[in-house]
């Protein structure tokens, strides 16, 4: 889930008001970047909702296999099969990672195309988690985020559903015939 860093904090210094109509003076924004920033790998399992996070405080190799061999602990060992369906980022396809997947036979790499993230299940799952975890939050440490995804993950799976890919079906109201529609005619 990309970078996470605790970033609300407030403006270096006072921005005075530009000339003798401005209302109010405001805070300038201030969008660095202080302390440590952090990472949030995941897995989902669509079939049953499922789904499984880590973080770390860096993006490395080591990380993305010390994640995936907790994947492969978290997954239940009669599953024959496992899918991981991964963008093009360097870590994906490093040596450890490519080692990985010949000590466990079971694995599978997909790579999805580029600029093709739709495609890919989790990405609108992170979009849910970003909400359960960190709308609307102010975070002051990273430790602080990691909690917060935690506990996002768990009531994620407490509440499980089974993830389909593709946009929410509403009922529809059955559409009527206009006035353009041909009259049911019978011609003797």
């Amino acid at each position: 889930m990309g970078p996470q860093a605790s970033k609300s904090y407030p403006g270096q210094r006072l921005v005075r008001p530009a000339g003798p109509n401005a209302e109010r003076a405001k805070q300038e924004i201030d969008y660095g970047r202080r302390g440590t920033a952090g990472y949030v790998f995941g897995a989902l399992q669509p079939a049953t909702g499922a789904a499984f996070t880590l973080t770390f405080e860096r993006r490395t190799t080591v990380n993305w296999v010390d994640f995936l061999s907790a994947v492969e602990r978290w997954i239940d060992p009669a599953v024959e099969r496992i899918y991981a369906v991964l963008d093009n980022l360097n870590i994906h396809s490093a040596p450890d990672a490519l080692l990985f997947s010949l000590l466990h036979p079971r694995w599978e790499f997909v790579f999805q195309p580029k600029y093709a993230a739709y495609l890919n299940l989790i990405e609108p799952w992170w979009k849910v988690l970003r909400s359960l975890a960190l709308k609307g939050r102010r975070f002051e440490a990273w430790a602080e985020i990691e909690e917060a995804v935690k506990r996002a993950t768990a009531y994620w799976n407490d509440h499980r559903h089974p993830f389909v890919w593709g946009r929410r079906r509403r009922h529809r109201q059955p559409r009527r015939l206009g006035i353009a529609a041909v009259p049911n005619l019978t011609l003797i």
